[in-house]
């Protein structure tokens, strides 16, 4: 029997504001006269209630682009979902955020590039700091829980100090310290973003000190990249088994990412019922359980663990998507994921 997903990323639009180099929206993006409308959002909702969904993170892009959020929210809340909303904080007023918790908004994570004006609008791609600072204000006078999400890299994992200490002062509940994951744009700028081993060891150093200081709050959430322990992290928990994306032009994915894999034949919602595309879609079966799995994952003890790692990864560095993930040191491919030393170029790509 599949177990049903507990949770859904609802991409409601890939517009956004800001142009982060690492950015996991695909590198082509969806057009907003392609985006699902507000009805499509409210049926594929109720349908994710009645397959067991118990939490949405309500993303993009920037979700606050959509004129029609509060209905969207008003209909997660109505199908009995627990709501996130996931933003850069651009666009983000005391009376929006009103309105949408009056809608049932239950939870806001923000985003941060970095701990000052200059370095966090120089990767955020444009001026953004002082709204982030905004709302990080008016999240935490509308006393609602408060996630701050940093995606950490060559350009800020130096700053990790001052990061946490804005997050403590912004007064955040929990802060997600994001190592980036090398496939879509990041992969595109991995040779700008991707940190030296000393660069990281130092950062582990940093959250430890932290995490014994702060005594759990908020609470530091801290992982290791996967490639830099030679461990590979389970790919959602194990493909079609947790989570379910919706993406803004009604395409249903495994995981953010999955898109970017050629041949998937990603099921919409617009045609199949969301259940359906859980239960039965060979897109959401390809890569369910072990039995798709090559060597060395088939005969390794930790593949009911790891479930062979990350496909988009795997796709996006060797063309394959059922190759072992080659953040685990057991890869043929592992020497793809190191990082080469003595370079760091100033430039890099940012999403348009």
């Amino acid at each position: 029997m599949i177990r049903p997903p507990w949770a859904l990323l609802a991409e409601v639009t890939h517009a956004c504001p800001l142009h982060c180099p690492y950015c996991s929206n695909p590198l082509q993006l969806v057009r907003r006269s392609a985006e699902l409308g507000t009805a499509d959002w409210a049926r594929v909702l109720d349908e994710a209630g009645e397959l067991g969904v118990v939490q949405a993170h309500i993303s993009g892009g920037e979700p606050l682009l959509r004129p029609d959020l509060t209905e969207i929210v008003t209909a997660a809340d109505r199908a009995g979902i627990y709501t996130q909303l996931v933003t850069s904080g651009v666009g983000l007023t005391a009376n929006r955020l009103a309105e949408l918790t009056t809608a049932g908004l239950n939870s806001v994570q923000l985003s941060v590039q970095d701990a000052t004006p200059a370095r966090s609008d120089h990767i955020a791609g444009r001026d953004s700091f002082d709204d982030k600072c905004r709302a990080a204000a008016i999240i935490r006078e509308a006393d609602l829980p408060f996630g701050l999400n940093i995606v950490l890299h060559r350009l800020n994992l130096d700053h990790l100090d001052d990061i946490i200490r804005l997050a403590v002062t912004w007064g955040a509940d929990r802060v997600e310290l994001a190592n980036t994951q090398f496939y879509g744009w990041a992969l595109r700028n991995r040779r700008a973003l991707m940190p030296g081993q000393d660069q990281l060891a130092a950062a582990r150093e940093t959250v430890a000190a932290w995490q014994k200081r702060l005594g759990g709050v908020p609470e530091l959430i801290w992982v290791l990249p996967d490639w830099a322990d030679g461990v590979a992290k389970p790919c959602m928990g194990g493909w079609g088994t947790t989570s379910v994306t919706v993406a803004p032009d009604g395409t249903a994915l495994p995981c953010p990412a999955a898109s970017s894999i050629d041949g998937l034949d990603a099921p919409n919602v617009r045609d199949l019922p969301l259940r359906w595309i859980w239960e039965e879609s060979a897109a959401f079966g390809r890569y369910r359980g072990t039995a798709w799995m090559p060597e060395p994952c088939r005969s390794c003890p930790s593949k009911e663990t790891d479930f062979g790692g990350c496909r988009c990864q795997a796709y996006a560095l060797t063309g394959d998507a059922a190759r072992t993930d080659p953040a685990c040191r057991l890869s043929p491919d592992h020497h793809l994921v190191q990082p080469t030393p003595g370079t760091a170029p100033l430039t890099y790509r940012m999403p348009q």
